[in-house]
C-alpha cells in the first residue's frame, strides 16, 4: 500500500475527548473516528488491525474444533423472556419494538439465539459435541461509554458456544477453549495472564478471564509469588483462621462523635486505629434491606456480597433509606439494634472484638461492641477484597497486585440456558437430558486497544508484528529523487512478494514529518531510503520497539533484513513469520 493513496488521516495534537492512551493514539494514528458516544467508525488502518486479530482468532478456534457461523444481531425478546434475562439484564439491553408491536433487542451476547438454534437441530447424543462461534458486532447501551474501544456501546466480539452431553464433555470443551485462548494471545504477541473470575450476569459454575497486562489497566489482578494462583479482585478469595476470639469484657458504651461521618474521622477523633472501626454498609438487594460489615481499613467486595445474597440488583442505600432503617443520617449506621432484613459480616471479624461502630443515632458511635454478644449477624462470609498483606488462598505464599485489561472470558455454563429453554437430547438409552453448555468470548476491539495500552511510548504506538496494520513502513525520504523512488519501489515489490505487509511512505513531505508519522502509527520496522545511504551502499532499518538502527548493505539486503525481522518477532514471542 502506498501512503499517498491510502486513507490514514493522522493528527498532530492530542484529541481533547480521549481519556486513555489507546483512545488518544488510535484517533491520532487515523485508525478510528467517533460517530456518537461509544460508537466508532473503523478507518482502514484500524480495520486492517482488527482483521488481523480476527484471523488469528479464527485459526486457533478452528484448530480446537470450533466451527464458524453468523447469527443475527437483532434478537426476539421472547427468547430473552424464556431465560428471564429480559427483565434481569437491565438498561444495557437495547430494546425496541417492530411494526407489529413485538419486542426485540440488539444482541449484546447470543446465548439465547444459539440455544434456540441447537434445540431445533440437535436431538441425539450422536450429534455431540458441538462448538459454534462467530465474529460479530454487538451492542450494549453503557450508561457512560468511555475509553474509546475499551468501553464502547457498539463493539466487535468473538463469541463461541459449546454443547456437550455431560459435565465431563463440557470440561473437555472448556479446556480446549482455554488452550485456544492461550495460543491466540501468544500468537498476537501480547503479555497476558489467565485468572479466576466471577461469572457475573452470564452465569455458570467456573469462569476464567484473560488479562493483557498493562499499567493503565482498569482491572486489578492478584497473583501468588510462589504458585500459579491468579484471580481478579472480584473473585480472589481471602482465607483466615476459623477460631472465634474471646468475648469483649466491656459493655457497649455510647460516645458522641459530632460530624464524624467517615472511618478516618472517627478513628482520629477517638484516637484508635482505623482497623478497630467497623464499617456498616447498607444495601438494597432486590428490595431486601441488608447490612454488610467489614473492618474499617478494608474494602467491601460488592461482587462477593451480591453472590452471597443471590441478588440480581444490589445498590447502596440512599439517604432516605438509611434514615428509615437506622433513625440517623448517613455515616452513623451500626449493627447493634439495627432493624434490617439481614446482617452479614466478613469472616475476619470473628477474629477480633471490642469494635467501634455507628450507634444508629446522629453524631454518635458505640465503643466495646462484640458482634456475637451485641448484634444479630446472620452469616459470616468472605466479603472483602484481597490485599498484598493476605496469604495466597492456595499455598499461603505472598500476594502481588498487577493491573490488566480484560480481553477474553470463558465460562462453564452447565444447564443454565438449556434447562430454561428446554434444549435437550436423547442419550444412548433413549433418555432425555439437558445439553451442557459453555461460552467463550473475546473482545476483538479490546484486544487492539489493550495491545496499544501495553505497547507505546511518547512518540506513539508500538505494534506487535501480528497486529500491526503494516509490519514494515518504507520511508522514501525524497520521492522526487529518481534513485530514491526506484530503490523504494524495488524494495516495496520485493517485500510484498515475500508476503510482508508493507506501507510505502511516498508522500511529498519533509523527512521529519514522515518520521513522526511513522513512529505514531507504530509499524514494528521502518526502512529509510535516502540518496546518501544508497550512494554508500546501505539502507537504514529502525526497530520501533527499541529505537535501535541497523545499517544493512544493499547487496543481499533481503537476507539481512529478514534476520532483523526475525529478531523483532522473537522480541514479541512470535515465530519467524
Amino acid at each position: 500500500m502506498r501512503w499517498s493513496r491510502y486513507f490514514m488521516p493522522t493528527l498532530k495534537e492530542e484529541p481533547a475527548e480521549a481519556e486513555v492512551v489507546s483512545h488518544k493514539l488510535m484517533l491520532r494514528a487515523g485508525m478510528i473516528r467517533k460517530l456518537t458516544a461509544g460508537i466508532y467508525t473503523y478507518l482502514p488502518a484500524g480495520w486492517r488491525a482488527l482483521q488481523k486479530i480476527s484471523e488469528v482468532i479464527r485459526g486457533e478456534m478452528n484448530r480446537f474444533y470450533a466451527i464458524e457461523l453468523l447469527m443475527p444481531a437483532v434478537q426476539p425478546g421472547d427468547l430473552w423472556k424464556e431465560t428471564g434475562r429480559w427483565e434481569a439484564y437491565g438498561k444495557e439491553l437495547l430494546r425496541f419494538r417492530d411494526r407489529h408491536d413485538r419486542d426485540y433487542c440488539i444482541g449484546p451476547t447470543h446465548e439465547e439465539v444459539i440455544t434456540d438454534l441447537i434445540r431445533r437441530e440437535v436431538s441425539s447424543y450422536r450429534q455431540l459435541p458441538l462448538n459454534l462461534y462467530q465474529i460479530q458486532t454487538k451492542f450494549r447501551d453503557e450508561i457512560r461509554p468511555r475509553f474509546g474501544l475499551m468501553r464502547g456501546r457498539e463493539f466487535i466480539m468473538k463469541d463461541a458456544y459449546s454443547f456437550d452431553k455431560d459435565e465431563a464433555g463440557a470440561a473437555q470443551s472448556y479446556e480446549w477453549m482455554r488452550q485456544a485462548y492461550v495460543s491466540i494471545f501468544e500468537k498476537l504477541g501480547l503479555q497476558f495472564r489467565g485468572v479466576e473470575a466471577d461469572s457475573g450476569a452470564i452465569g455458570g459454575s467456573v469462569s476464567q478471564e484473560f488479562m493483557v497486562l498493562a499499567d493503565t489497566g482498569e482491572d486489578v489482578i492478584a497473583t501468588c509469588t510462589h504458585c500459579d494462583f491468579a484471580a481478579n479482585l472480584e473473585k480472589a478469595e481471602v482465607t483466615c483462621a476459623s477460631e472465634d476470639c474471646p468475648e469483649c469484657s466491656l459493655p457497649p458504651e455510647k460516645v458522641m462523635t459530632p460530624g464524624m461521618h467517615t472511618v478516618p474521622q472517627v478513628a482520629e477523633y477517638l484516637n484508635v486505629p482505623e482497623r478497630k472501626v467497623l464499617k456498616t454498609l447498607l444495601y438494597d438487594a432486590d428490595g431486601m434491606a441488608v447490612a454488610a460489615l467489614v473492618r474499617g481499613d478494608r474494602e467491601l467486595n460488592e461482587v462477593k456480597l451480591g453472590n452471597l445474597l443471590g441478588a440480581k440488583h444490589l445498590q447502596l442505600a440512599g439517604q432516605e433509606q438509611v434514615e428509615k432503617w437506622t433513625g440517623a443520617g448517613m455515616g452513623f449506621a451500626g449493627p447493634v439494634g439495627l432493624k434490617v432484613d439481614k446482617i452479614v459480616a466478613d469472616l475476619e471479624l470473628r477474629l477480633e472484638t471490642d469494635w467501634i461502630t455507628g450507634a444508629n443515632a446522629d453524631d454518635a458511635h458505640l465503643r466495646h461492641v462484640d458482634l456475637r454478644r451485641d448484634a444479630q449477624v446472620n452469616a459470616y462470609h468472605d466479603l472483602r477484597s484481597i490485599t498484598r498483606e493476605d496469604p495466597c488462598p492456595r499455598c499461603q505464599g505472598g500476594i502481588r497486585m498487577t493491573k490488566g485489561i480484560e480481553v477474553g472470558h470463558i465460562f462453564m455454563l452447565g444447564a443454565k440456558y438449556s434447562q430454561s429453554m428446554n434444549a435437550a437430547y436423547l442419550d444412548e438409552h433413549g433418555a432425555e437430558k439437558p445439553l451442557i453448555m459453555g461460552c467463550y468470548g473475546i473482545g476483538v476491539g479490546r484486544v487492539l486497544a489493550a495491545c496499544i495500552e501495553q505497547n507505546h511510548d511518547e512518540n506513539g504506538i508500538i505494534f506487535t508484528p501480528a497486529i500491526a496494520p503494516f509490519e514494515v513502513t518504507i520511508i522514501a525520504l525524497n520521492p522526487k529523487d529518481e534513485m530514491v523512488r526506484n530503490h523504494s519501489e524495488s524494495l516495496y515489490n520485493e517485500l510484498c512478494s515475500q508476503n510482508v505487509d508493507v506501507l510505502l511512505d511516498d508522500r511529498d513531505e519533509r523527512p521529519g514529518f514522515k518520521f513522526k508519522d511513522c513512529d505514531l502509527v507504530g509499524s514494528p520496522l521502518q526502512v529509510i531510503v535516502g540518496a546518501k545511504g544508497i550512494k554508500n551502499g546501505v539502507l537504514e532499518v529502525k526497530e520501533r520497539h527499541s529505537g535501535h538502527r541497523h545499517e544493512l548493505p544493499l547487496e543481499d539486503f533481503g537476507r539481512h533484513f529478514q534476520e532483523v525481522r526475525r529478531k523483532v518477532r522473537e522480541h514479541f514471542g512470535l515465530d519467524a513469520g
